[in-house]
Order: structure tokens, then sequence, then C-alpha cells
């Protein structure tokens, strides 16, 4: 089992989101999986945008940026 610590997306969130899209039993390994992977994907998305405000001049990471990095 993964080291305990402060999860941003709850086990029992991912849980939820895995269920509601196979009808499958979910183990708590797998959604804490699901919860690491949507972390740092969402740290990289982050990132991305704030470079792409930045280069644009602003220090407000908006919506157009995130959208920008997704596409």
């Amino acid at each position: 089992m993964l080291e305990e610590r402060k999860m941003e997306f709850s086990i029992s969130k991912m849980k939820e989101v895995i269920k509601g899209e196979t009808d499958k039993r979910v183990s708590r390994e797998a959604a804490e999986e699901l919860s690491l992977d949507l972390e740092e994907r969402g740290k990289e998305i982050t990132e991305e945008a704030l470079e792409i405000a930045e280069r644009k001049g602003r220090v407000t990471v908006r919506a157009e940026d995130i959208r920008e990095v997704l596409h």
C-alpha cells in the first residue's frame, strides 16, 4: 500500500469516479493510483498554464490558459 499522506483527490471520490464509469468494484490501491496520477497531471498542467499566463504578461492563470495546455 502507498505511504499514508493527504491526497488532494480523496480515495472515496476516486472510487466513486471509477465505479461510476465502470460499475465495477474498485480497490483502494486503484483509487490511490488514480489520485496520484491526477495530482501529478494537475501539477504539470498548472506549470504549463502558469508559463502561458506569464508569457502573456499576467500573474493570474485563467481558464483559457488551462484550455490551451489541454488542447
